[in-house]
């Protein structure tokens, strides 16, 4: 045999050996990728994604789309190859598994974890749009969650409205933690609170919640490392009472990082005019009640996701910014944006044509 064609058929061999070996070698790795992208003035399995009843709504045209990025799952197992042409592919991202599901977390964990930060990117997506155009937006404080085992187990309970710690009353979350905190582990802390079924008649029905009660709690010690904290075990959170019917209905979507695109879907229904001008318009970015926008993960994925389902200007979260413009498919406008109001305004400039003002973002 011809010495060429032996060193041929060799280096077909080995090469053949090493793709079989790297089908079998597995490495600790996930793969994102461009997930489904949703128009928010539209619909979703044949019915609005955003449905208001009880104030008055306004036509709206052209999009404002969410956007979505897939995951492999938290048993997926991949292999040397799939790692590799995941690391050349232009529209996948090959990541350490353990950012997409820290060490320990199961699918069902991930799974339940990403419904509570989309139900909550629901609330907060209301509270910004009603505080945008003025709309009050009654708040109150209450329990969000009880730790089992913990002082506060059978005495309080989610959904329970907190009026005061100490006689102290509380305007906010982080004020419980405060009051609860100025006590020594072992000493008693009293919460003057309303039942949660109490505190949710009240609010369906409009009226100021009555029937509160004292609960006394002996406090503990918080878990390593900070053991010399007093803790009852609870998370306070904030509940939201509307002036009208608000529902966002997307299935099989988790995460917070809608909750911007929400927002100002909800404020183009419920405003005259159309703040898109019947242009395509995707975005991102987590929203809080006072309407600061957060940045998001994934955003290469959701950049390909936006620009492959016809978005031409991409609303990004500043503190996302650099990344995005590092790698932006063509014909996709980045607009940064910080707040609400700055999307909102954006949002006119780009209605009006006016586009050279436009905050933009860059790669450092």
């Amino acid at each position: 045999m011809p010495r060429r064609t032996l060193t041929l058929l060799t280096s077909t061999l080995v090469l053949i050996a090493l793709l079989c070996g790297g089908v079998f070698l597995t490495v600790p790795y996930g793969e994102m990728s461009p997930g489904p992208t949703v128009n928010t003035l539209g619909k979703s399995g044949g019915k609005p994604v955003l449905q208001i009843s009880g104030h008055k709504t306004y036509p709206t045209s052209g999009n404002l789309n969410m956007v979505t990025v897939r995951v492999t799952t938290a048993d997926y197992n991949m292999n040397l190859v799939e790692a590799v042409y995941g690391w050349l592919a232009h529209d996948t991202l090959v990541v350490p598994h353990n950012t997409l599901y820290p060490q320990g977390t199961t699918e069902q964990e991930s799974t339940q974890q990403n419904a509570e930060e989309f139900s909550e990117s629901q609330e907060s997506a209301k509270v910004a749009a009603l505080t945008e155009l003025g709309i009050p937006v009654k708040s109150r404080i209450v329990v969000s969650t009880v730790v089992k085992d913990s002082p506060a187990e059978g005495k309080l309970h989610a959904g329970d409205l907190i009026r005061a710690v100490d006689g102290t009353p509380v305007k906010e979350p982080t004020d419980v933690a405060k009051l609860v905190t100025k006590h020594k582990p072992g000493q008693d802390v009293v919460f003057t609170v309303v039942p949660a079924k109490a505190a949710a008649d009240a609010a369906k029905a409009g009226t100021e919640s009555k029937g509160s009660k004292k609960v006394t709690m002996t406090t503990a010690k918080a878990p390593a490392p900070d053991t010399g904290r007093a803790i009852v075990g609870i998370t306070a959170g904030t509940d939201h009472t509307f002036p009208f019917d608000i529902n966002i209905k997307l299935a099989d979507v988790g995460g917070p990082s809608a909750g911007l695109m929400f927002s100002l879907g909800l404020v183009d229904k419920l405003t005259p005019g159309s703040l898109t001008g019947g242009r395509f318009i995707a975005g991102t970015g987590t929203i809080d009640d006072q309407g600061q926008v957060g940045p998001i993960g994934g955003i290469e994925m959701k950049l390909i996701a936006a620009r492959n389902a016809g978005a031409r200007y991409f609303l990004t979260p500043a503190d996302n910014c650099s990344a995005a413009a590092a790698d932006t498919p063509s014909g996709l406008t980045l607009v940064k944006v910080k707040t609400m109001d700055g999307a909102k305004k954006a949002l006119d400039e780009i209605r009006t044509g006016d586009t050279a003002s436009l905050p933009s973002c860059s790669a450092k």
